[in-house]
C-alpha cells in the first residue's frame, strides 16, 4: 500500500512546497528533483515515475502540479 502523498500549498515567503507522505513532514521541494529525493527517502522506490507523470497517488494541493513558486507570485 502506498503512503498518503501531499504535495502542500506554496509557500507565500520563497515559494517552494511542503512535502509530506504519510503524515511525515519530508520538507520543502523547490522541483520536482526534490520531490522525487524525499520520496525517495520515503522507500518509495518508483519516485521517478510516480512524479514524471500525472500520478494518482500524488495529491497536489493550493495550486498546480510541479510548480513550485511563491504564492500569488
Amino acid at each position: 500500500m502506498v503512503p498518503e502523498i501531499v504535495v502542500h500549498r506554496s509557500s507565500a515567503s520563497g515559494g517552494g512546497r511542503r512535502v509530506t507522505v504519510g503524515g511525515v513532514d519530508f520538507g520543502l521541494a523547490c522541483d520536482d528533483h526534490d520531490l522525487v529525493e524525499f520520496l525517495r527517502r520515503a522507500g518509495l522506490d518508483d519516485a521517478d515515475q510516480l512524479v514524471s507523470g500525472d500520478s494518482p497517488i500524488i495529491q497536489w494541493r493550493g495550486g498546480r502540479a510541479h510548480e513550485y513558486e511563491a504564492a500569488g507570485g
